[in-house]
């Protein structure tokens, strides 16, 4: 079989056009203990916010969830495109179980790349459902679909769409995901099935982060060999040596053609602290769509910075700040809980 790379196949950034948005509706109360009644008409805000920037494409187990869905919608105002289907999921967690899309100038245009999900490491079985998520997407899109036969996670990468991609030791280099895999061979598949040319190593992720550091909770790509990377300005939190570790190397790094990247940093949010336990709040894990932002905020002086460096970055769009703090229980924010189809 021919990869990706071979066709002439490549992923696109974030940032460039969406043909949908792709999610998979909350319904897994062990994700959000105590607190799933609490954080669905959040979640609907946040999708009735993407509909005012591209069709909605949402996975629901049955005709009650689908039901559920749209009372909660309704409620929250979203209008224009938004399509339900029939694939049942084990939890909501779209970034990382949904497919990875790929792009071309050639007919057939779009295609879809399946990674094989154990969710973050065999940590919440049974995720059986949510590893079938690629191909039904694919089918639905009448895409191609190419299979990778390695454990990738969408939040554990980004790309800039000119060759880079940026992710993180603790998360690729983890046996829990492909034990049998070395670092090289990692490469190679991501060269391959996404058309990436140079691999930017980040170390450790943010505390409270039970996907080993997935590098959309701490540095994300906002336009070619430019990168935004969470800082924290308190010494004593735990984040703050790690995340200046991460910065350090950021400043090291460069292009394919040896030029230093563009740093831009954001600030971490204050501790989000729930049951006892630290949670991985982060205004990293914003997702961008046609003409809006999602940004997770947190109900402190953080957020208004972060939305004033993302505005900067994204002058065409709209930031939309929406509390997180309840979310982030789940461990996961917008970008976590989102897939872009890219535009062909």
């Amino acid at each position: 079989m021919q990869t990706p790379k071979a066709l002439g196949y490549r992923m696109p950034p974030e940032w460039a056009p969406h043909q949908a948005t792709w999610l998979s509706w909350p319904h897994k109360e062990a994700s959000w203990p105590g607190k799933l009644d609490i954080i669905l008409p959040v979640y609907a805000r946040a999708v009735a916010a993407l509909t005012r920037s591209e069709p909605v494409h949402i996975n629901v187990a049955n005709t009650a969830m689908e039901a559920t869905a749209r009372a909660f919608l309704a409620e929250a105002g979203a209008q224009g495109e938004i399509y339900f289907h029939r694939f049942p999921t084990n939890d909501a967690w779209c970034r990382d179980h949904g497919a990875i899309f790929v792009t071309r100038d050639d007919a057939p245009r779009l295609a879809a790349t399946d990674w094989g999900y154990n969710a973050w490491g065999g940590k919440y079985p049974p995720f059986d459902l949510d590893d079938q998520i690629p191909r039904e997407m694919a089918a639905y899109l009448d895409a191609p679909c190419f299979p990778t036969n390695m454990v990738l996670e969408g939040g554990s990468i980004d790309v800039d769409g000119r060759g880079l991609l940026l992710t993180s030791e603790q998360c690729l280099l983890n046996p829990n995901r492909n034990p049998l895999l070395g670092k090289a061979e990692i490469e190679d598949r991501l060269r391959e099935f996404l058309g990436v040319e140079k691999f930017l190593w980040l170390g450790e992720g943010i505390a409270g982060d039970d996907t080993d550091g997935h590098i959309d909770d701490f540095a994300r790509f906002v336009a070619p060999c430019t990168i935004v990377t969470a800082v924290e300005e308190d010494p004593r939190d735990e984040n703050y040596h790690v995340l200046q570790e991460n910065l350090r190397r950021l400043q090291l790094m460069t292009d394919l053609a040896g030029r230093p990247l563009t740093i831009l940093t954001i600030p971490m949010p204050p501790p989000v602290v729930y049951d006892g336990q630290r949670l991985p709040a982060s205004h990293a894990n914003w997702y961008v769509a046609n003409t809006v932002i999602l940004l997770p905020t947190f109900g402190g002086p953080s957020d208004e910075r972060a939305a004033e460096v993302l505005q900067r970055c994204y002058p065409d769009r709209q930031v939309i700040g929406i509390d997180c703090t309840d979310m982030v229980w789940g461990m996961g924010a917008w970008h976590c809980l989102t897939q872009q189809v890219p535009a062909v």
